[in-house]
């Protein structure tokens, strides 16, 4: 028998594969149960929405969905292959959360992060960067250390970077789900409303006027 994350990784897999059947222009939203839309309808979580208003605006984009829940950057990297197969146009890489909720050395995040964006990159991917941040129960010292690793890879690969993901969302209850740390499909709404500007500097021209 499959392991739940066995057959969520499954899933991402056979959506990869599936993109490369269309002519679109692919962008790969990488993450982990905040991307995948963990406690919303698919419809409803950020990268539906992302290529909801791109439709609209008349970008021939696809949005893949390549949130795994519980994943971290170690998880991403071992998932950049996969990821590839779909030739990315643009990659939004929004891991990281996990490693700090966990505790993970900030230098293998961010060494982690820094693979995983040589790797795309390398592949001809723009990447778009999310930042992350923990709560204050972490220690001062431990948050700003984790805190300042996605500048500081944004820097070093010259990549566009969104400063947190979760900006206008985190620690409000009316666009959290109960547990305080998944957005509901209001906050969902927000973040896909915050990226918008980092993402469309990285797309091509539209197809047809709005």
């Amino acid at each position: 028998m499959r392991t739940p994350a066995a057959a969520l990784a499954l899933g991402v897999v056979l959506a990869l594969a599936a993109a490369t059947a269309h002519a679109e222009p692919v962008i790969v939203a990488l993450g982990d149960s905040i991307t995948s839309g963990l406690g919303v309808a698919a419809d409803e979580a950020y990268p539906a929405l992302l290529e909801a208003r791109l439709r609209r605006d008349g970008y021939a984009y696809r949005v893949i969905n390549a949130g795994v829940s519980g994943d971290t950057t170690a998880g991403g990297l071992r998932r950049v292959d996969w990821v590839l197969r779909a030739r990315p146009e643009i990659v939004i890489l929004a891991l990281g959360a996990n490693d700090g909720l966990r505790g993970q050395s900030p230098p293998t995040t961010r060494a982690n992060l820094e693979a995983i964006v040589a790797r795309l990159t390398a592949a001809g991917a723009r990447v778009l960067l999310a930042g992350m941040r923990l709560p204050p129960n972490y220690g001062e010292g431990f948050t700003r250390q984790f805190e300042a690793i996605f500048p500081a890879v944004a820097r070093r690969a010259n990549v566009a970077l969104v400063p947190f993901l979760l900006d206008g969302v985190a620690a409000d209850p009316t666009l959290n789900q109960a547990d305080g740390l998944h957005p509901n499909a209001a906050g969902h709404r927000v973040i896909a409303d915050r990226l918008w500007p980092h993402l469309a500097p990285l797309l091509k021209k539209p197809s047809r006027g709005k």
